[in-house]
């Protein structure tokens, strides 16, 4: 059996850097099994996999289909930037003639569009709410050691924890950070935390392009120490960062080593368009 299987590089118009997500696209269905077995294989943040809803259905003229992520360790609920990989192969390689894309996943069904030169998403947008820090206080040391905290946040419907270091540090500080996110596993006692962000409020000077927020985001519990541009958690930040600062568009840019900007956008229904480029690095085929 042969699969197709991409390379993505999302939330960048470069290759390599963003964040890469393998696609599969898949005729038929693909036994349960070996939908981990390829995400551990491709041992990627991500592996996407689009299938067909309905025998009929055609990768090029159809508007809807099901879409799964696994990472190396196991099936997620939510993943922005396979999302948006997955979008780019089937509007860039299949050249899907539909200028709206729809994908039912376990997140219920996520909206992908082209804009110019990039794929906007349509996510949910989760809110956040005051976490205490004694709850969590063995976790905060282990991610930021004696840096200065001046918000902390948790997302019941993600599982993600928000931390937020002070004004007072600029971006450099965040970028060259060493996290040791293996600790994280043994740290968290509460069971409650399945991702960690680490964001800053934006700086309007030098190279900073207007960024309104930074950030850097963990996710050991999944088998990620560190994921390079996490759409799933701007789903999170984009909710913090519009009531903090007072507005429904922004310019976000995650610190990873590879680097990705998104633009965000919130609307009045409860979610949030999160847009960002592509670069496709591999194309080919699975042989199984």
């Amino acid at each position: 059996m042969q699969i197709p299987i991409f390379t993505v590089d999302a939330f960048t118009n470069r290759p390599f850097c963003g964040n890469p997500a393998a696609v599969c696209l898949l005729e038929n269905d693909l036994d349960e099994g070996l939908h981990q077995k390829i995400a551990t294989e491709m041992n990627l943040s991500e592996t996407a996999f689009i299938r067909k809803l309905h025998p009929a259905d055609d990768f090029t003229k159809s508007s809807c289909f099901g879409l799964r992520w696994f990472t190396p360790a196991n099936e997620v609920p939510l993943c922005g930037h396979a999302t948006l990989a997955s979008a780019a192969v089937l509007f860039h390689i299949q050249k899907n003639t539909n200028s709206v894309l729809t994908f039912v996943t376990l997140s219920g069904e996520l909206k992908t569009r082209r804009e110019k030169d990039h794929i906007v998403l349509d996510l949910p947008l989760y809110s956040t709410y005051p976490q205490a820090l004694e709850e969590v206080g063995e976790l905060i040391k282990a991610a930021v050691g004696d840096m200065i905290v001046q918000d902390l946040r948790y997302s019941p419907d993600t599982k993600k924890l928000l931390v937020r270091l002070s004004d007072t540090y600029e971006r450099s500080v965040l970028e060259k950070l060493q996290v040791n996110a293996q600790q994280f596993l043994s740290a968290e006692k509460t069971g409650k935390v399945k991702g960690l962000i680490l964001t800053l409020k934006g700086n309007s000077s030098g190279k900073d392009k207007g960024h309104d927020f930074y950030s850097r985001y963990f996710a050991p519990w999944y088998g990620v120490l560190e994921d390079p541009v996490t759409g799933s958690a701007h789903a999170v930040l984009s909710s913090y960062w519009s009531e903090q600062l007072g507005k429904t568009e922004m310019l976000a840019f995650q610190c990873s080593r590879r680097g990705g900007e998104l633009k965000i956008s919130l609307r009045n229904d409860g979610r949030v368009e999160i847009a960002g480029q592509f670069a496709i690095v591999l194309k080919g085929n699975l042989t199984l």
